[in-house]
């Protein structure tokens, strides 16, 4: 039985001959590597060893410089692995999801990447480097979910309170918008501006064309209002006050038409105004009750 002293100075063995014989063939032991047989103090080459040196005439080239018999951690012999380190994959990824970490699923994924990264690059025994990248990538990653998720579980309510904003924006706008109708009514002897021409007949009734637009409109047309036809032109005095007098639609200019024309809402409701001069905000299940006939 022999001991292998390897080129990382660590021993292996005790081994049969047959066995040293087998890492000749290998190429994980040659004539300068120093053995010891059992029972031995002295650590001799291999080519001192009358019966290795058939295995070693065989003519097997040397080994790789650098080469060295290695164990993994586990206790099983590898092989030695001479080309240069290969930068980990892992740390990569790692490093990546952590820079888009604000979208907080990828930050999470870098973080847990990263330290895989480490765990492999460590045990790759030089096989792999890239452990500055998984360092930065768990550290980028865990910043980003640090700072960044927070800011991200807000964006719900920020988003819904724009929706708020926008909604109330539009309520405001109807109500010039309703009130320069009855302004036009009281100076054309009650009569409300015909369909096909309302925007124009009460334009001089509004403080600014922007009242004509909601903030949440994208269509890039002039208006997004529409007149409830059923009621153009008539006397004030022959209309319900709850009909229907002006409604969201996608956008137009003189546009006047009834519940056909209704969009989904651009905000958190649909905002309808009444011949009475009040404006609400209805949701779906409401729209059923409106009033389109005077």
């Amino acid at each position: 039985m022999f001991k292998i002293q390897g080129a990382d100075q660590n021993e292996y063995g005790p081994v049969s001959a047959d066995t040293v014989r087998q890492w000749i063939a290998e190429r994980r032991a040659d004539g300068r590597t120093l053995i010891q047989a059992q029972g031995a103090t002295e650590w001799r080459p291999l080519s001192e060893f009358p019966e290795f040196a058939a295995a070693l005439g065989r003519g097997a080239p040397p080994p790789m410089p650098g080469a060295t018999l290695q164990t993994s951690q586990s206790g099983v012999k590898r092989e030695p692995y001479d080309g240069p380190p290969k930068t980990s994959g892992m740390a990569i990824a790692s490093l990546v999801c952590g820079i888009f970490g604000f979208l907080c699923v990828p930050g999470l994924v870098g973080l847990i990447l990263g330290i895989i990264a480490l765990v492999k690059i460590k045990a790759s025994e030089g096989r792999l480097k890239g452990s500055g990248l998984a360092v930065a990538g768990i550290c980028v990653s865990a910043l980003m979910m640090l700072f960044l998720a927070p800011a991200a579980l807000l964006l719900p309510a920020l988003s819904k309170a724009k929706h708020r904003a926008q909604a109330i924006s539009c309520m405001s706008n109807m109500r010039q918008l309703a009130l320069a109708v009855r302004i036009y009514s009281t100076e054309n002897k009650e009569t409300l501006p015909p369909a096909d021409s309302w925007c124009d007949a009460i334009q001089s009734y509004v403080s600014r064309n922007k009242v004509f637009q909601c903030n949440a409109d994208r269509s890039g047309q002039r208006s997004s209002y529409a007149m409830n036809k059923n009621v153009a032109g008539l006397k004030e005095s022959k209309i319900d006050p709850q009909t229907v007098l002006l409604f969201e639609i996608d956008g137009g200019w003189n546009v006047a038409g009834g519940p056909e024309l209704l969009i989904r809402p651009r905000h958190s409701s649909r905002v309808v105004g009444f011949a009475d001069g009040s404006v609400r905000q209805l949701f779906a299940y409401e729209l059923p009750t409106l009033r389109w006939d005077p």
